[in-house]
């Protein structure tokens, strides 16, 4: 299974923090600083899902996705952007809603959303390295993201919330009415939700792609290992030492064909 060193987790939180720093300004800043500073002993070894056949299982995950979908987002802006795609948004609100699409995903104000799974039944049949915390209140992870951000005052624009409220497309239930209108009137009128989709998509596929080439490079040596185990030791003989050009010609003097 695919885990982050404790560096790696330092140097994504660090990351994260320099986002913030170098995207926004003002007040909004200083509230997003508040509370990541608040959530940061929590949320920089926060997984990001939890079954193992998911997406950054693991210790430090959640930070590590969300960098994954704020990269990803920016360039397939771009690729939409350059195609003829209309950008009726600003790279801070893509940033922003990017980074907050799975917030919920912490917890709420004092306690985790994933806890440790202790059974070992479910984690080893079922692949679940975590579950979700029983003593929380049930929201979606959408709704507590908004929940959280109201609560340290943070702003969002109106482009800020439809792409936070549809990162998940269609997989989300409450966002049908948004995707399938049949009044045009009620149409998206911002590419930001499909953006943020996509990116979403295609950060959730590729770290599911490292976690399958790690797990099989693990089974892989393990296999080795345990054949190398039982395979019976034989003798192993040395090879014969080269002759030199003169005991070559030597030899060949006095045994050779007369």
């Amino acid at each position: 299974m695919k885990q982050l060193t404790e560096q790696q987790i330092l140097d994504n939180w660090d990351e994260l923090m320099k986002l913030i720093e170098d995207t926004f300004e003002g007040d909004r800043k200083e509230k997003l600083l508040k509370m990541y500073k608040y959530f940061e002993d929590r949320m920089s070894v926060a997984p990001a899902s939890g079954k193992a056949a998911y997406h950054n299982a693991m210790v430090g995950g959640y930070v590590e996705h969300v960098l994954h979908v704020t990269e990803c987002a920016l360039q397939i802006k771009k690729l939409w952007e350059s195609n003829g795609a209309e950008i009726n948004f600003t790279d801070e609100e893509l940033i922003f809603a990017a980074m907050h699409h799975d917030l919920g995903k912490v917890g709420d104000l004092n306690q985790d959303y994933y806890i440790p799974q202790d059974s070992e039944w479910h984690r080893k049949n079922r692949g679940e390295i975590y579950k979700h915390n029983p003593n929380l209140q049930y929201m979606t992870v959408t709704d507590r993201a908004i929940f959280i951000l109201n609560h340290f005052g943070i702003t969002m624009s109106q482009w800020e919330y439809i792409g936070l409220r549809l990162t998940d497309g269609l997989y989300e239930d409450g966002n049908k009415s948004y995707y399938i209108s049949y009044n045009p009137d009620w149409s998206l009128k911002s590419n930001i939700a499909y953006i943020l989709h996509q990116a979403d998509m295609m950060a959730t596929h590729i770290e599911y792609d490292e976690w399958m080439r790690q797990d099989e490079e693990y089974n892989t040596k393990l296999t080795s290992n345990m054949k190398k185990a039982v395979e019976p030791k034989t003798e192993t003989k040395q090879p014969s030492p080269k002759l030199s050009e003169k005991s070559q010609d030597l030899f060949d003097e006095l045994f050779g064909d007369k």
